[in-house]
């Protein structure tokens, strides 16, 4: 706390975005913004030299992202507070967020009251997840995940890559990236190659 009010560091790659989310938090008479930053590494830097009771962060940005910061900052301060501000609601993009250390998920298209509801929460000590995003957790809680070599696949297919050019790629059998192609058909439950890719992109499986 600062001066009796809950201090916020803010960190997105969007200087607009900043600036909006710094503005209706300083309207608040119990938040205060003590820094900005643009990508990962500068977050950790920050969250050091500033010690906020919150951090905001979002998850894709350049170079150290934000799974990996939430990692680092919790490294440093393992009772520290991040909630995650992104426009993904991928349960499995989530999950990483929140195993990592994120105390709470909101998108960007939450509500301005939404926002200020789950810092206050966050800060008390709960955990709190946009709706939607516990929804998918939980209707994909039981789905079985793709393995690092199906996402590998997954990622290169997302490029446009046939399956031979994914063998030569990876070194593999075009027959076993076939075999890769019908479990992450499976696991995903789609029955082509443009369903796979944007349920895994939805999902937060891969990056587009």
């Amino acid at each position: 706390m600062l001066g009796g009010r809950i201090s916020v560091l803010i960190v997105d790659d969007h200087p607009l975005l900043r600036e909006g989310v710094a503005a209706v938090l300083e309207a608040e008479g119990d938040m205060v913004v003590v820094g900005e930053a643009k990508d990962g590494a500068e977050a950790v830097a920050l969250f050091a030299q500033t010690g906020p009771d919150i951090v905001l962060m979002d998850l894709q940005m350049p170079d150290i992202d934000g799974v990996e910061a939430i990692a680092a900052i919790r490294a440093q301060a393992p009772r520290a507070r991040i909630i995650v501000l992104t426009t993904y609601a991928g349960d499995v993009r989530a999950l990483r967020a929140l195993k990592a250390g994120a105390s709470g998920y909101l998108l960007k298209s939450s509500l301005r009251r939404e926002l200020i509801d789950t810092i206050r929460a966050v800060h008390s000590g709960k955990r709190q997840l946009h709706p939607q995003v516990a929804h998918d957790i939980a209707i994909n809680a039981t789905a079985e995940p793709l393995s690092e070599r199906e996402i590998d696949v997954l990622r290169r297919v997302s490029t446009g890559q046939a399956n031979k050019e994914i063998a030569r790629g990876l070194a593999l059998s075009e027959d076993t990236v076939k075999g890769h192609m019908r479990s992450i058909f499976n696991k995903l439950e789609v029955t082509d190659r443009t369903q796979a890719v944007t349920v895994g992109h939805r999902r937060g499986i891969i990056q587009l």
